[in-house]
């Protein structure tokens, strides 16, 4: 228990030494591989599983037949492209080769910048909400800060335009987006009960998914349950799960920081079981594809 104490310790006070504009990079990588991997991972899933909420996105998701034919695939691909740029910090090299495959694969769309500016407002403010909810502590407020400028960075290497220059206009944005956008559309719900389905199976047999549908639910606020057109969850059985979840925070904070840092890099992947090459991970479609009405 000492030791654990001594290393949580460790890492929060190189993280209060740090500058939240200009060790941005470092902060983020503290709090993704030492103080919170396991949340991060959650709540990284969880945004980009939100995304799917909004028709103009999901429609174009479903369009590529991707989460039909390759979720996986498409989880695998997402996940490391995101963890080169988190681990190695978005001025790094690997970064780069990570920023050339996702601009490669999003130059054969058509895709609004305000969409593409809420698919990066998911980035910092999902993962902020799920810290201060399920976190075996609360972010600080210089995280949450060091959060918000390491992902305006990477939004500049995605060639996003009009980032808001502030952490409270951008949550603005974020907000009212998702209420003028939040709508139900069949497309919302094929992508995201592709998506949900591979979640499920990282915890429970494929076959038990019926299981844990209810339980992902739980997990969702009526905005997003409506706009997906999934059933709502029994307030009992959400109220079971939010108690087990606030034991988890209760042991988490027992154990603190790792030791050791967890990359996402390093997983076992069913789509790349001998690794990965950056420069191989995605898609590679040979035209721009105009979005789906």
């Amino acid at each position: 228990m000492l030791k654990n104490y001594i290393r949580r310790k460790n890492i929060t006070k190189e993280i209060e030494t740090l500058d939240p504009v200009k060790d941005h990079e470092r902060i983020v990588y503290l709090l993704a591989c030492h103080c919170f991997p396991y949340d991060v991972e959650r709540s990284l899933e969880f945004g980009f599983f939100r995304t799917f909420a909004v028709p103009s996105i999901s429609r174009l998701l479903a369009s590529t037949g991707e989460f039909r034919k390759r979720t996986q695939k498409r989880y695998d691909d997402t996940e490391l492209i995101m963890y080169e740029i988190i681990e190695n910090g978005h001025s790094s090299e690997r970064a780069a080769k990570a920023f050339s495959r996702m601009n490669g694969m999003h130059g054969a769309f058509n895709i609004s910048n305000d969409d593409f500016l809420y698919v990066l407002s998911t980035f910092i403010f999902i993962p902020i909400f799920w810290l201060e909810k399920f976190a075996w502590r609360k972010p600080t407020r210089k995280e949450k800060r060091a959060i918000f400028y390491f992902f305006k960075e990477v939004g500049k290497k995605m060639n996003i335009k009009n980032i808001p220059e502030d952490y409270r206009e951008f949550k603005a944005f974020h907000i009212k987006y998702e209420k003028d956008n939040f709508k139900f559309a069949e497309s919302n719900r094929e992508v995201a009960s592709y998506t949900r389905d591979l979640l499920i199976s990282f915890f429970m047999p494929k076959q038990l998914a019926f299981l844990g549908r209810p339980l992902t639910n739980c997990l969702m606020d009526d905005a997003l349950i409506n706009a997906m057109g999934f059933k709502k969850p029994n307030p009992i059985l959400k109220a079971f799960i939010m108690i087990l979840l606030e034991i988890r925070m209760w042991f988490m904070s027992l154990l603190g920081d790792k030791k050791n840092p967890v990359y996402g890099t390093t997983k076992k992947r069913p789509t790349y079981p001998k690794g990965h090459k950056i420069e191989e991970v995605g898609t590679f479609p040979d035209k721009v594809l105009a979005p789906v009405a």
